[in-house]
């Protein structure tokens, strides 16, 4: 009797803490004070209430329930595609809009707060709209005869998510998703990955596949009849890592201004083009009229190409270590003769020194996501009147800042921009002005 008078009221106790989690609002729960209010995202997506709890899956605006429930506040919304937030592809589907953008420039000015910096003005951020991403890698797996499984990650493991619908891909894209899931059945041996590299060029869709071979005719055949079948720009297998291209009616180009350039295979594209015009519209306004100007990291070319005939007789310096981003964007820049100087160069092994960054009117630094440590203490200790910082991660960029600022410039404008719907991916551009 006394081992069930013991037993008895804890399980009670269990199924009321169960029922209580499950159905917060039907026992008429409220919060207990405002420390339970949600009040900004963290970095990695994660709603943060006002005592520093962590909490995923919310909107600044909810509230956490005395019970462990959450009641949602006015920036709580329906998620928009069915697999989330299962997917890798989305971290913050359940952000309005106005919270989102809160999120993008809350995310770069937070990062310049760690390193005690201000700037004079932070701008509203841009934000891509959906459906207009241009580029992405999607994992293949064969799980038997004619089962495959196609799409991205799940958030935080390996784990597949088929995919059936996506908020975030350009529509040409997504309209290959069933096409490619039927050719990896067929084609992918079994229990082995595969990968789909997917870029929208201005002649279609870039496709590079990873895991299969084509070991036959009729393999061969298989695979220009897909290509023919989906309009594709390009197809390119990866075998023992060199690219066999099978199928190209016409060179793959990208174009930036009105300059086409060679896309080489899986190179670096800004992931909308609408984020790209955002990103060279704020570079733009902060070059003004400069005419000598250095576009580090230039890649193929976006500022460099988009930027060059904006001013009368302006001249664009442009180093890049990538060598056949070097030669697509040589090829480019012989479009405009005498306008754009390439080198092969890598800057994280020889920087511009300040004796050749002291020619330039204004420098544009565009670095991966690591930032540019070696290269902005050059730049710290240089005289270059005008540097405009494009960054993929708020993170190193602030570090960088902090150097630049320490070296006598200024942060005149910040311009944050997310091109990467819904995810915790953000991007910025800032000016820079010499005023010591």
């Amino acid at each position: 009797m006394a081992a069930r008078r013991d037993g008895a009221p804890r399980r009670r106790r269990l199924r009321r803490r169960r029922f209580r989690c499950a159905h917060p609002r039907s026992i008429g729960e409220r919060p207990v004070s405002d420390t339970d209010l949600i009040v900004r995202i963290a970095a990695r997506g994660d709603g943060v209430t006002a005592d520093g709890r962590h909490v995923p899956l919310s909107a600044p605006g909810d509230r956490l329930l005395s019970g462990g429930g959450l009641a949602k506040g006015p920036h709580h919304v329906d998620p928009p595609c069915r697999h989330f937030p299962e997917c890798g592809g989305c971290q913050l589907q359940q952000l309005s809009d106005e919270a989102f953008a809160d999120y993008v420039r809350d995310r770069v000015a937070g990062a310049l707060t760690g390193q005690g910096l201000t700037a004079q003005e932070i701008t509203p951020p841009h934000i891509s709209p959906p459906r207009t991403r241009r580029r992405a890698s999607l994992r293949a797996l064969k799980l038997g005869k004619r089962n495959v499984q196609f799409g991205f990650s799940s958030q935080g493991s390996h784990r597949m998510i088929d995919l059936q619908q996506c908020e975030i891909l350009e529509p040409r894209l997504f309209a290959l998703v069933a096409p490619l899931r039927a050719l990896f059945a067929r084609m992918l041996p079994d229990r082995q990955p595969g990968e789909a590299d997917l870029t929208l060029v201005e002649e279609g869709v870039d496709v590079v596949l990873t895991g299969l071979a084509a070991k036959s005719l009729a393999e061969t055949e298989m695979l220009l009849d897909f290509a023919q079948q989906n309009r594709l720009a390009r197809l390119m297998l990866i075998e023992d890592d060199a690219p066999l291209t099978l199928w190209e009616p016409d060179p793959a180009t990208v174009r930036f201004g009105d300059i086409p350039v060679a896309f080489p295979p899986r190179a670096f594209l800004q992931a909308t083009r609408d984020g790209e015009a955002a990103l060279v519209e704020e570079v733009r306004h902060a070059l003004g009229d400069a005419k000598m100007v250095a576009d580090l990291f230039a890649g193929l070319g976006t500022f460099a190409l988009s930027l060059a005939n904006d001013v009368p007789g302006r001249k664009v310096y442009a180093a890049e270590a990538a060598r056949d981003l070097v030669l697509a964007l040589q090829s480019g820049g012989n479009r405009l003769p005498g306008r754009i100087f390439p080198e092969h160069r890598d800057l994280f092994r020889r920087p511009l020194t300040p004796k050749e960054l002291d020619r330039f009117d204004a420098v544009i630094l565009d670095p991966p996501r690591a930032g540019a440590r070696d290269q902005v203490e050059q730049l710290a200790a240089s005289q270059t009147p005008l540097i405009v910082y494009v960054s993929c991660n708020p993170a190193s960029f602030a570090r960088d800042a902090a150097t630049l600022v320490q070296g006598g410039y200024a942060i005149e404008r910040v311009k944050p921009v997310g091109q990467f719907r819904w995810s915790t991916h953000v991007e910025l551009v800032a000016t820079f002005r010499r005023v010591t």
